[in-house]
């Protein structure tokens, strides 16, 4: 399966929509995609991981650059996941407590964290 990839301004982020799997043949089209959008100034993203079937550790990788990306210019880097078995790699690596993970865009866009 492939990767799709589009992004729209919600408030005073930008989402990033991605459908498909994140691997290790996907996961540079992601990281091409975040790395040009914190490079356009946007620092406060949203990847809404919605439609996303499978990650991988390649994927896992790809999100974590993105946030030092955006941390280096005192951004954020929020996720949007509801799907049990991509959240269960969130928490069995420990990065539930290194992103911010909502179950929708509304709720990642007005958080406060």
């Amino acid at each position: 399966m492939d990767l799709s990839l589009s992004t729209r301004t919600v408030g005073d982020r930008m989402v990033v929509e991605v459908g498909g799997e994140i691997d290790v043949y996907t996961a540079p089209k992601l990281r091409e995609q975040l790395v040009e959008l914190v490079n356009d100034g946007s620092y406060h993203l949203v990847v809404d991981m919605e439609r996303v079937d499978f990650l991988d550790s390649t994927g896992l990788g790809v999100l974590v650059g993105g946030l030092k990306r955006v941390r280096a210019h005192e951004g954020s880097l929020r996720l949007v996941c509801n799907q049990e078995r991509i959240l269960k790699i969130f928490r069995i690596t420990g990065l539930t407590k290194v992103f911010p993970i909502h179950t929708t865009v509304e709720d990642a866009v007005s958080a406060t964290d």
